[in-house]
């Protein structure tokens, strides 16, 4: 697999929406119950509110035969608030390759804490990277509970 990580471009919003969309929906069920997934990730995506909250929160992204495969956020205070692959390309180390190149981006910058609050199917990879469990979350969305923990990594070492 050739990857590619570049930064996000305005014109990916929509494409990026659909990979969470679709990562969640096709990803998560097991975890998480249909009702839970459809208040996690509504249908019909709300394309507007993504392009809004993408373009502040401007990620970074994984890219393979120019399609976008993968995205990953931090916030200049550390917090990761958004890690999704496309559900072709779970566990062919797209999120590593993103994770990767954001801890060095955020060492670079001197932060010294990572966080992240994870669901089910990340807190694995999370903890992967050495990140500890802060505390468990119940997280209300449109009147449905999902759980997810609060994770931190120090990069002072």
């Amino acid at each position: 697999m050739s990857l590619t990580l570049r930064d996000y471009r305005p014109a990916d919003a929509k494409a990026l929406a659909e990979l969470f969309y679709d990562s969640v929906h096709r990803s998560a069920l097991g975890p998480y119950t249909q009702a839970q997934l459809d208040a996690w990730a509504p249908y019909p995506i709300d394309h507007v509110l993504w392009q809004r909250r993408l373009d502040l929160l401007r990620p970074l992204v994984a890219e393979q035969d120019g399609a976008p495969v993968g995205f990953m956020t931090m916030e200049p205070s550390g917090l990761i608030g958004l890690a999704f692959t496309s559900t072709e390309h779970q566990r062919q180390g797209v999120a590593q390759a993103l994770f990767d190149a954001l801890e060095a981006k955020a060492r670079r910058q001197g932060i010294h804490l990572l966080t992240v609050d994870a669901s089910k199917l990340a807190k694995p990879f999370f903890l992967k990277q050495g990140f500890k469990v802060t505390s468990e979350n119940q997280v209300q969305r449109q009147g449905k509970v999902l759980v997810n923990w609060t994770m931190e990594k120090s990069l002072e070492d």
